[in-house]
Order: C-alpha cells, then structure tokens, then sequence
C-alpha cells in the first residue's frame, strides 16, 4: 500500500485507491502512454489526485472551492508534483465551461452525486469527458450504511425515515443530501454508456469500529484494512456500506 495512505485517513481512502490505481495501470497498458490525462471532479485539496500525479499522471481538479482549489496547489508543490496537477474552479453540472470532452483517459467523480440536483446529468458529463477507451471512478454516499449507523447509535426512528426516504436522507438535519443503493449507481452509470467493470463497499465496518480499538490495540489498524479490502467486493456487503464505488469502462 501506498505510503501516503497509511496514515488512520486511509481508512478512507484505501479500498478506493487500489482500485483506482489498478485501473491507471490498466490504462497505461491500453493505450501505451506513459502519463495519462486524469480528470477529478469536485476533487478538493487533492486527496486522489496529488497521489495519482505522484504516479507521474497529469491531474486536473475541478471544484467549486477556492479555498479547496488553494490548499490542493499547496499539498501538490509539497508533494513535489506541481507541474502535474492543474486546479480549475466549477462544478460537474458545469464541466464543459472549464474543461474539454473526449480529453480525459480517466475521471474521478468522489463525492460528487450526493450534492448535485442532477445526478445522471453529473454523471453523462463525466463519461461524456472520457477519451474512447476511459475509465470512470464513481465514488458515492451508500444507503445502507446510514441505516445502519443510526440504529446502531440508537435511532431507530431516523434508521427508518432514511430507508424509507427518497434521497435516503434520516431527517431534517441529515447533512447528506442524498444517498444511493449499489443498483442505483450500477443504473446511473449503464444508462451513461459505460459497461460497469467493478462494484465495491467502502467503509464496510471502518466508521462503526471504535476509534480508540484502532489506535491503541496493536495490528488493529492493518488487520481492519485487509478485512475492508476482503469484503469490498462481496456484494452482501454493498448494502451496508458507507460508501459505495463503481468503476465503469467506455464501450470501443
């Protein structure tokens, strides 16, 4: 594992960067080049994209931030890979303002669909980006995973307004706007044009295991990483991820 996912954080991020990088590399062989053009929307201060330009891709990020736009450029010139990584304000309902179609090998769309009016429209933006061969990295909020949080925390009530709730959502002050099933996004991605090559739980047991347990206990923290690693993909687990990803491939 990469060491700039070691850290507690990559619980996070862990399940999610494997695949993605294996699917970089897949690129790389595809097509022959050497770098790829990475698009990463709604990409934030860089917590995909700087690792990716450290695998000597060149990166853009899209964002509406400023404030997440200026702390990207400062953690990528850190990282040493500035040249490689360019930060762009806009959002995916927006995309064509700032950015070109057909010029990206791969895109990142993490944390994106929760927050859009429009998902399937976020979503044919990011594969109308894609180069004829592109991958798309579809990260989003999971169902499940906020039911069964709220009833383990005791909620029950909430638990059952969020599986009963169009968006998901367990009441008025739910901070997420909307939540997805694997199926959900599977179709979101389908209907955009693109074969889904791989569905995958993230954050299966990670945010229901106590903290403490995972800083304190010794081997903890690699033994968990390697059980979310072994469950991702067993679809019984989908329906209670946090997180849930798909990664589709552009029909030749």
């Amino acid at each position: 594992m990469s060491d700039q996912l070691r850290p507690r954080a990559s619980l996070r991020t862990a399940v999610v960067w494997e695949v993605l990088k294996d699917a970089l590399d897949r690129q790389v062989k595809a097509t022959g080049k050497d770098a790829l053009d990475v698009l990463d929307t709604g990409g934030g201060t860089g917590n995909f994209a700087v690792p990716a330009a450290r695998l000597g891709h060149r990166v853009t990020v899209v964002d509406p931030s400023p404030n997440a736009l200026f702390a990207l450029e400062r953690r990528a010139a850190e990282a040493g890979v500035a040249d490689r990584v360019r930060g762009v304000q806009g959002d995916i309902l927006g995309l064509f303002d700032v950015v070109e179609r057909d010029g990206f090998d791969a895109v990142l769309c993490h944390g994106v669909l929760e927050y859009v009016d429009e998902p399937a429209e976020g979503v044919r933006n990011a594969v109308d980006a894609l180069r004829p061969s592109g991958a798309l990295s579809l990260l989003a909020a999971g169902l499940g995973g906020a039911v069964l949080a709220r009833a383990l925390a005791g909620h029950f009530t909430e638990a059952r307004q969020a599986l009963t709730d169009p968006a998901g959502r367990w009441g008025e002050g739910d901070p997420v706007p909307r939540r997805f099933t694997a199926e959900q996004l599977s179709d979101l991605v389908s209907a955009a044009g693109l074969e889904i090559a791989a569905v995958h739980g993230v954050r299966v047991f990670a945010d229901l295991v106590p903290g403490a347990l995972v800083d304190t206990e010794p081997g903890a923290m690699e033994a968990l990483l390697k059980l979310e690693a072994a469950v991702a993909e067993q679809p019984a687990f989908h329906s209670v991820a946090t997180q849930l990803h798909v990664l589709g491939e552009k029909r030749r």
